[in-house]
């Protein structure tokens, strides 16, 4: 029986903001084992601005939560302006590994953003899709085009329940 290598891309900005506004966080762990146990992820890529250093509790609880914790390149210049844009490397990784033939079966994408969408038909055509796991129902309408069955919410209860601090508390997950 052929073992299935599925990867996962995180787009932090996507995740975090989208989460935050209405209120919840996510337990990393509990949404990497999500990742694991649903999607059979071999592994995760998590794409966040440039290092700065008054975040390393956040990239620790990343990194603790075996996630791949990838930081978008910057110009030394811009060490303090937080550029988000994670979207371009998401797309070029993914296209790396298929040009590169790198093992894999299926992608999972987390976000929102219409940014992804000629990425995400080009790999529904091509069989090497999934899902694209919105944080919640705010996502683009470009997606509206894609079939049910390659997108899901996060903020589905019965997910929501599975993969976020369940506590009255407002600290990073």
């Amino acid at each position: 029986m052929k073992k299935i290598h599925n990867i996962a891309f995180v787009d932090w900005q996507n995740l975090h903001l989208w989460t935050q506004s209405e209120w919840w966080i996510i337990d990393f762990k509990k949404f990497y084992i999500h990742l694991k146990d649903k999607y059979k992820i071999k592994f995760a890529n998590f794409y966040i601005w440039h290092y700065v250093s008054e975040n390393d509790f956040l990239y620790e609880k990343i990194k603790n939560a075996w996630f791949n914790l990838i930081f978008r390149d910057h110009n030394e210049n811009q060490k303090w302006t937080k550029k988000w844009n994670v979207d371009v490397d998401i797309v070029f990784d993914v296209m790396e590994k298929i040009i590169k033939k790198k093992e894999f079966d299926k992608i999972i994408l987390v976000s929102w953003d219409w940014d992804y969408f000629r990425i995400v038909n080009f790999l529904i055509k091509n069989g090497l899709f999934w899902k694209i796991l919105f944080p919640n129902t705010k996502r683009s309408s470009l997606y509206k085009k894609i079939t049910r069955h390659f997108w899901t919410y996060l903020n589905e209860k019965w997910i929501k329940e599975k993969i976020w601090i369940n506590k009255k508390w407002r600290g990073l997950a």
